[in-house]
């Protein structure tokens, strides 16, 4: 168990990267979008390409961050029923969750776009849009971003079959929420 623990960690350790950087295209895209709507609206100026760009750059946010917020427990969870289980019960219905649906589903979803990649890629598939832009790096988003999902997945069972060996801790466990104390100055208004 330690080995795949080990593995566990260098797939999390790959997962945060990828989540961390995946604020920069955020913003780029943000800063993309007010530069369409300054342009568009500002000096009747638009361009296909730009606004191209900001999806494109949305896409990979979501489809590239999709492990990142399976890593961090952050995704849709019907938290009703599950506060109302216990946590050997709740990792239980994860590890069902995960083998019978997730890495199969993420697994099959990245082999099956593969193709739709290659063969944009081949054909330099253009945007039908005027001044659009080429698809296959939107295209390669699809099979990568799902293939590193599927990658958190194994990396999330891991953890879980850890909890229910008695190996590690609850990775369904959520942290305390202490607040934030805010220092006062001496003497100061409060």
């Amino acid at each position: 168990m330690s080995v795949f623990l080990k593995l566990s960690a260098v797939i999390d350790w790959i997962t945060e990267h990828v989540g961390r950087n995946l604020i920069w295209l955020l913003l780029g895209a943000v800063l993309i979008s007010a530069g369409n709507a300054i342009s568009r609206y500002g000096f009747s100026l638009s361009s296909n390409a730009m606004l191209e760009v900001q999806w494109y750059l949305y896409s990979a946010v979501f489809i590239l961050g999709s492990g990142y917020t399976l890593m961090k427990n952050q995704h849709v969870r019907i938290d009703l029923i599950s506060n109302r289980i216990s946590a050997k019960a709740r990792n239980w219905v994860d590890v069902i969750g995960i083998l019978v649906f997730l890495i199969p589903v993420a697994v099959m979803i990245s082999a099956m776009s593969w193709h739709g990649f290659v063969e944009s890629y081949q054909e330099m598939e253009q945007s039908s849009n005027a001044g659009g832009l080429i698809r296959w790096p939107v295209r390669l988003l699809i099979p990568v971003g799902f293939a590193l999902l599927a990658l958190q997945a194994f990396s999330e069972l891991i953890k879980r079959v850890a909890f229910l060996m008695g190996r590690g801790p609850d990775p369904l466990e959520k942290p305390a929420d202490h607040g934030v104390d805010i220092p006062h100055e001496e003497g100061g208004a409060q």
